[in-house]
């Protein structure tokens, strides 16, 4: 770049040339336009398709469908089956069992006190007192037994993602080779959408509890990994010095020093583990996982919204009791007064006891039928409602499908026809030319290879097509969210408010989503999308009001005392200062909404999305598989184009 900025000044270029070429994004821009001048006629010339290039091409099918093929074939008879993946199958389906059956055992009453008990040693009375309600809401609602298969699939599934996550993190933290070569892995199985890990484990396993099992430890280890290694790396160097010269074996060093510092960073991997697995597990329910995401998506099929709301809602409420009490545990974790009233966990554990075995004796094991509140049906009669009355024909506003229908027919058909419109190596120049301007050049190489690598897979247009209701999603979120997070940045009051809102919505596993959706605008492209926006919005809400808080107060002061009002204020001060935050909450919007637009293919969402749900369905590793290395590429590529690094924000245009 450098070589052609002065070739260009030498070759004496006016006034304003001499400008653009010292601006760090007008050179980037100079050379991208050089090398377009010069590759684009040859690769027209070579393929003038407005697609990808079938020559470009590389058929998966065939090599992903003999290894379908093998492992169902193999799968009862050969030792790899027989005796390694049968016995972990075995082992995870007795361990899932047996929690089972100790949860029916204590009963309905003392699964509830048991649940208080360790809510009330770890995080106070108050929370306390929301468990009970929250187990107590699971029974009357009539979800009580899938309840506890869900809960006792996590169980298993959280503690075998822990002990993994651990050992992975531990390893990454003490070995910096080891860390460069989990990153890629860990990065990879973050992007992959939930989905894509249910086809692979299917195969081999089968459809029932182990794949579900397995498939949630794969998806739900690497934040404890990633977070692990995060806190043993920034341990206090002082801390470890002093441990050193005191003569502490690497050993002592571990247990004494490394692990207690980063006792922050483990239980904040704990508590991500634990909501993405009950993500997962409900998500898992169609691989024959059962429990609440059974129920859900049996009526999801249906369209039954009464039916997925009563499952849904325990969802939810199991979402928010396990986030606030790992949450608080982890606050509190180190707090003498808290140490120190640690005896009474013994009397804590003797009362659970003693409420459980009051039932048992009681012949109480199983919530009472008579307890049970059925809500499907008056919900299903105020959806018949919203159908009859705001679906359409709502004066002067329209009604929820007519909004559905005409985001579609103004926003998501014009910008897929677009996208599609464009030549291949135009979609391709676009890329390097967003990734370079933020980025650095191998940025750009990243994530033009990535873009590529979707042609090569043979799925350009349901890649496009998932792209423009990504960027039509993204663009609804980030004006919502920018707007709201300012509004919350701004009062104090509006803060408090939203608070509990995003709190929950934080919570909900992506799952629960749809059916809200679903009810208000049927099924389509456009519920997908307002699934996202909504599963979305949150991060993105607190993103930029922690950013616009964050605020030097001096640079505020300044402002004030030259007389700026509150507008110039927050347009030329906190947005600016506020700029690696906004830009976060840009690139968390992008991850976010694609993962639950990818979910929203089972809703009509159509695109990549679909493949993943029609190869789960059908068993089809080929359209599965390459549905999902299609969109870990997608979402690759839309997360080098949004993530800065120190120097692209050190840098600016």
């Amino acid at each position: 770049m450098a070589a052609v900025s002065s070739a260009v000044v030498a070759a004496g270029g006016a006034g304003p040339v001499r400008w653009l070429v010292r601006r760090p994004v007008a050179g980037k821009l100079l050379v991208l336009a050089v090398a377009a001048a010069v590759l684009v006629p040859v690769v027209n010339a070579r393929w003038a398709s407005g697609s990808w290039p079938g020559a470009l091409t590389v058929d998966l099918g065939g090599p992903l469908g003999r290894a379908s093929d093998w492992i169902i074939d193999n799968r009862d008879s050969h030792p790899l089956f027989l005796y390694f993946l049968g016995y972990v199958s075995n082992a995870v389906v007795l361990s899932v069992r047996a929690v089972y059956l100790v949860l029916l055992a204590a009963g309905w009453a003392g699964v509830t006190a048991v649940a208080a008990a360790v809510a009330w040693r770890t995080a106070g009375a108050r929370l306390a007192c929301g468990t009970a309600l929250a187990f107590l809401a699971c029974g009357l609602l009539g979800m009580w037994v899938p309840t506890m298969q869900t809960l006792a699939l996590m169980v298993v599934a959280v503690l075998v993602s822990v002990v993994l996550g651990l050992l992975l993190g531990l390893a990454a933290g003490l070995s910096d080779r080891i860390h460069r070569a989990l990153r890629p892995v860990l990065d990879t199985m973050q992007v992959l959408p939930a989905f894509a890990y249910l086809l692979p484990v299917v195969l081999v396993f089968g459809i029932g509890v182990p794949a579900a099992v397995l498939a949630t430890v794969v998806y739900a280890a690497p934040p404890m990994a990633r977070l692990t290694a995060l806190g043993l790396r920034g341990a206090d160097v002082g801390v470890m010095e002093a441990v050193a010269s005191l003569g502490a074996t690497a050993r002592q060093r571990l247990l004494t020093a490394r692990l207690p510092l980063a006792r922050g960073e483990i239980l904040l991997g704990l508590n991500q583990t634990i909501m993405m697995a009950l993500s997962m597990a409900v998500i898992a329910s169609v691989i024959g996982a059962g429990g609440l995401g059974d129920r859900v998506y049996q009526a999801l099929a249906s369209v039954d919204v009464g039916a997925a709301l009563a499952a849904g809602i325990p969802i939810v409420l199991l979402a928010v009791v396990l986030d606030r009490v790992t949450g608080a545990a982890g606050e509190r974790l180190g707090d003498p007064d808290h140490d120190r009233g640690a005896a009474s966990w013994a009397y804590a554990g003797l009362a659970a006891v003693a409420v459980a075995a009051a039932g048992r004796l009681l012949g109480r094991l199983d919530w009472p039928s008579g307890w049970v509140v059925h809500i499907a049906e008056p919900v299903n009669s105020a959806v018949d409602w919203m159908t009859d009355h705001l679906y359409s024909g709502v004066p002067y506003v329209g009604g929820t499908a007519d909004w559905a229908g005409r985001f579609t027919t103004w926003v998501l058909d014009p910008l897929r026809d677009g996208l599609l419109w464009l030549p291949w190596w135009a979609v391709l120049l676009i890329v390097a030319a967003l990734a370079w301007v933020i980025g650095t050049w191998r940025t750009a190489l990243t994530a033009v290879l990535a873009t590529a690598a979707i042609g090569v897979l043979g799925v350009w247009e349901p890649s496009l097509d998932t792209l423009s209701q990504v960027l039509a999603a993204v663009a609804v979120t980030l004006v919502l969210g920018f707007a709201t997070g300012i509004a919350a940045a701004r009062s104090e009051r509006v803060e408090r408010l939203l608070r509990p809102v995003l709190d929950v919505f934080q919570t909900m596993p992506q799952f629960v989503y749809l059916i809200p959706v679903v009810a208000l605008f049927g099924i389509g492209r456009a519920p997908a999308v307002a699934a996202a926006v909504v599963y979305a919005l949150p991060a993105v809400v607190r993103i930029t009001t922690q950013g616009l808080r964050a605020v030097d107060p001096a640079a505020l002061e300044s402002a004030r005392s030259l007389g700026a009002t509150g507008g110039q204020q927050l347009r030329q001060v906190q947005l600016p200062l506020a700029r690696p935050a906004l830009l976060l909450a840009v690139n968390q919007g992008v991850v976010l909404v694609l993962a639950v637009v990818i979910i929203g293919g089972l809703v009509g969402g159509g695109a990549l999305g679909y493949d993943v749900v029609f190869g789960l369905a059908q068993g089809d590793l080929a359209t599965g598989l390459v549905a999902g290395a299609a969109i870990v590429c997608l979402g690759l590529m839309l997360d080098r184009v949004t993530q800065p690094t120190d120097r692209r924000t050190r840098k600016g245009a």
